[in-house]
């Protein structure tokens, strides 16, 4: 590795299991000291945790068990990072929860579950990041970083799943939003939208049904890996994304070009 993250600090939720946790190696491998943020340290997939993995390697990690849709948790998971690190110079915004149902199916909960978790998250997440990365000094041009992984059905329909979906058009609305309204203060947002990718995680996802219709979608001969996601999400953390904010970067294999 190249070390494109040396000493930056970086804060990743959903960093235990899936795209979070390819994430969190990534960018560990490139050197970056990072506080890992989720619900709880087991990997969904299965595997020595990510923290364990991570801390055997070598790789300066922490944890801070979060709820991201809670407002104390976030401020606390932002104050933890500073306090072991100096500073906070990246945001991952990768938590996310769906409930594989459609309008008629999802109940109220449900619908408040995913909104609170998928989109008052990043809105929770952020807004303690951008506070905290408005009093820090600028560096390579920037204050800090905020990456967050939206989805291919932020922009077009996800079937069976109104909740999601609605929550991943917001997070790419929001994107836009911090981008705009912080570009003037050296705060940088970007975001990855994955298509289908294969992390290994139980569920509705694996189904064969979702697997047949994903394949007949994406033109490349592949379905996505945790690690495609987390190569771009490199780059967008990384200082070689110069003057550009407000992006949202597929990672979809050609889906949405099709």
């Amino acid at each position: 590795m190249t070390g494109r993250l040396a000493n930056k600090s970086i804060l990743i939720t959903g960093a235990s299991s899936g795209i979070g946790r390819a994430i969190a190696r990534r960018f560990a491998a490139e050197g970056a000291r990072l506080m890992l943020a989720d619900l709880t340290p087991e990997v969904r997939e299965g595997g020595i945790p990510t923290l364990e993995l991570l801390r055997a390697e070598g790789h300066d990690v922490a944890f801070v068990q979060i709820d991201v849709a809670s407002e104390d948790d976030t401020e606390r998971a932002v104050r933890q990072t500073v306090d072991a690190f100096g500073r906070l110079d990246v945001l991952v915004n990768d938590a996310a929860i769906g409930t594989g149902k459609r309008l008629t199916d999802t109940s109220l909960q449900e619908w408040e579950r995913t909104m609170a978790v998928n989109l008052t998250g990043v809105f929770l997440m952020s807004r303690a990041a951008a506070r905290q990365m408005l009093t820090q000094e600028v560096r390579n041009e920037t204050r800090g970083r905020i990456v967050n992984i939206s989805s291919q059905h932020g922009m077009i329909a996800c079937p069976e799943d109104i909740a999601y979906g609605t929550s991943k058009a917001g997070v790419v609305y929001m994107t836009r939003q911090i981008a705009a309204d912080y570009a003037g203060d050296y705060i940088i947002c970007n975001a990855v939208a994955p298509g289908k990718i294969i992390t290994g995680k139980p569920g509705r996802a694996n189904e064969p049904r979702w697997m047949e219709y994903s394949q007949r979608r994406t033109p490349m001969p592949r379905l996505g890996r945790p690690d495609d996601v987390a190569n771009a999400a490199l780059f967008l953390a990384s200082d070689e994304a110069t003057f550009m904010t407000g992006e949202n970067l597929l990672v979809d294999g050609g889906w949405m070009a099709a």
